[in-house]
């Protein structure tokens, strides 16, 4: 009788010597800094926080200097020259072709809605910052558990490999054994269905990681799924604490965005009451032309303050008050709102990881007794002792074990990324 271990190491030699070269690792920290400097989401969001970095710009444009420039040139039909009562030199009114030039300058002196404005604007700057930060946060977890589940299915494959060279032994081991007569045909047909089996099972688990794999290269902008993963750690969670619930309200960027948006509408709602005051400016008038007239002077200028008071719109500032009083309440409950969810998902990612930490607890240990069972069957086996049927089912109870073990671990990992982007601490210490 030829040894199924013999048999196995000739299909793992096999298996080893037509494999194709390894491809490069690819570990977690990796795919999170290729993430930051080539995901096409985390692109556009940095993009559009520049643009909202320049809205501070925008409102102090207002209360600086505008200064405008033109000049003119224009013929006219006939000339208009006025002579003097008793000689001297005539002046030109009007001249066949007349050039003129100017150049202007307003500043406004009190503009009340521009003081919120400016104000807001640096508010608006920060909602921005942090709904970025946000949006980053984000998008590295979905790198982090595209990672996870990529890694997990490629142990799966592992598992589900040794399942089929285990198969494919004792598929050959069999078919020596009906040749000599020492087993039925039924054995033999078992043996061929549960290598039959194995295969199919190897190639959707193959499937199923080339998909995922393919997932993770699309976030990464990478042009081909050309590297192997490396199954992290499961990480490291904040211990139990009874404020962690409140610390993660003061970490979430979503949650601090949600209370500067309450201040933001506070900002316009004053801005509105801000409508009603009166406005006062200065403009300088500097003009050139060579129709000089009455003045002899081809240059002029003049100096003006002015000062403007709307007394009524038509009801305009009143519906903008009422307005803006509305959206402070919105953003008041919606900040309210934030910070409950905060706290309810705190809560629900601690159950969730307590919960997957036993789950992995149990599968660890049926995984170990799957082991201890294959091993004392083979060695019954060999013995005379146990049946085929009872070594196929206790080859079939491992891998099932081993795959179940590898599911609860990349439950137990996500669990736990779970609860770190639940308290403000994934990819928190990271800086763009």
């Amino acid at each position: 009788m030829i040894s199924l271990l013999t048999v196995v190491s000739l299909a793992l030699g096999a298996a080893e010597a037509t494999e194709p070269a390894a491809q490069p690792v690819l570990t977690l920290n990796q795919a999170l800094e290729e993430a930051r400097e080539k995901n096409l989401d985390l692109k556009v969001a940095r993009a559009r926080l520049d643009q909202a970095l320049l809205q501070t710009r925008r409102a102090w444009a207002g209360y600086l200097p505008t200064v405008t420039v033109g000049g003119s040139y224009t013929r006219n039909s006939a000339e208009a020259v006025f002579a003097l009562p008793g000689g001297g030199e005539p002046i030109t009114i009007q001249p066949y072709d007349q050039l003129g030039a100017q150049a202007e300058v307003r500043q406004a002196i009190i503009a009340p809605t521009l003081w919120p404005a400016i104000r807001n604007a640096g508010i608006a700057q920060e909602v921005s910052t942090l709904n970025t930060e946000y949006t980053r946060r984000e998008i590295l977890f979905g790198v982090a558990q595209a990672y996870f589940s990529a890694a997990s299915l490629q142990e799966a494959i592992r598992a589900t490999q040794f399942l089929l060279e285990v198969n494919q032994a004792r598929e050959k081991d069999t078919q020596i054994r009906f040749d000599a007569g020492t087993v039925t045909r039924v054995a033999l047909l078992r043996a061929q269905f549960d290598r039959a089996r194995a295969e199919q099972d190897l190639v959707r688990a193959r499937n199923s990681y080339d998909s995922a794999r393919l997932a993770l290269a699309t976030l990464l902008q990478r042009e081909s799924p050309n590297f192997s993963l490396q199954l992290p750690e499961v990480p490291e969670v904040p211990a139990v604490d009874p404020e962690l619930a409140r610390k993660a309200q003061e970490a979430r960027p979503d949650v601090l965005a949600a209370r500067r948006n309450l201040d933001l509408a506070v900002g316009r709602r004053t801005g509105a009451w801000f409508a009603y005051l009166p406005n006062v400016g200065f403009s300088g008038v500097y003009r050139v032309t060579n129709a000089a007239g009455f003045t002899g002077q081809a240059g002029t200028w003049t100096l003006t303050l002015n000062g403007s008071w709307t007394l009524w719109d038509g009801g305009l500032r009143e519906v903008a008050l009422r307005e803006e009083s509305a959206r402070v309440a919105e953003a008041s409950a919606l900040q309210t709102q934030s910070e409950t969810r905060v706290t309810q998902e705190v809560a629900t990612a601690r159950l969730d990881y307590d919960n997957a930490r036993s789950n992995l607890s149990k599968a660890e240990e049926a995984l170990a007794l799957a082991r201890e069972t294959q091993r004392l069957t083979e060695i019954s086996f060999k013995a005379g002792v146990a049946t085929y049927l009872e070594v196929a089912d206790a080859n079939s109870a491992l891998t099932n074990a081993e795959v179940s073990a590898i599911s609860e671990r990349l439950q137990t990992s996500l669990a736990a990324l779970r609860l770190q982007r639940a308290v403000g601490l994934f990819a928190a210490d990271e800086k763009d």
